[in-house]
């Protein structure tokens, strides 16, 4: 599960094959009532912490690259209140990459100081939340 279903073992950006893994996840939440979403969103998150701590102890390193978990559950943030259209997912896709590489603040901050899972997935969260911000912008004022 920490390796996003086998996504985290590729050689070559095992972050960025772990959010394509991410992507069916949303289509399936997508349907559900935003009150659901986030509900789910939330448990993902909670899940992949816990899930992220136990990978962390099992590899014997700290935020070990094959863990994508936390990927998975930041695409998810990125996400929400989105609709499910090809453009949307793209352009969130791109976002959350680019931001997750960034670590923006308090993304990087919450990376080195949270002990555990929590700090591998929280900078995700951040990450996906900042781009939920600014895909929602995106779909308001360009209409994508």
């Amino acid at each position: 599960m920490a390796t996003g279903f086998g996504s985290g073992l590729v050689p070559f950006a095992p972050g960025t094959a772990g959010t394509l893994v991410g992507i069916p996840l949303y289509l399936a939440l997508s349907r559900l009532s935003s009150t659901l979403y986030f509900i789910f969103a939330v448990a993902i998150t909670v899940l992949a912490c816990y899930v992220s701590h136990k990978a962390e102890r099992l590899f014997g390193e700290k935020d070990p690259p094959r863990v994508v978990i936390d990927e998975i559950a930041g695409f998810q943030w990125t996400m929400f209140l989105v609709g499910p259209t090809f453009l949307h997912v793209l352009v969130g896709f791109v976002l959350f990459r680019f931001l997750d590489i960034l670590k923006v603040f308090p993304a990087g901050y919450f990376q080195r100081r949270l002990p555990g899972g929590i700090g591998i997935v929280m900078d995700d969260v951040v990450a996906g939340m900042y781009c939920n911000i600014a895909l929602l912008v995106m779909i308001r004022l360009w209409g994508i």
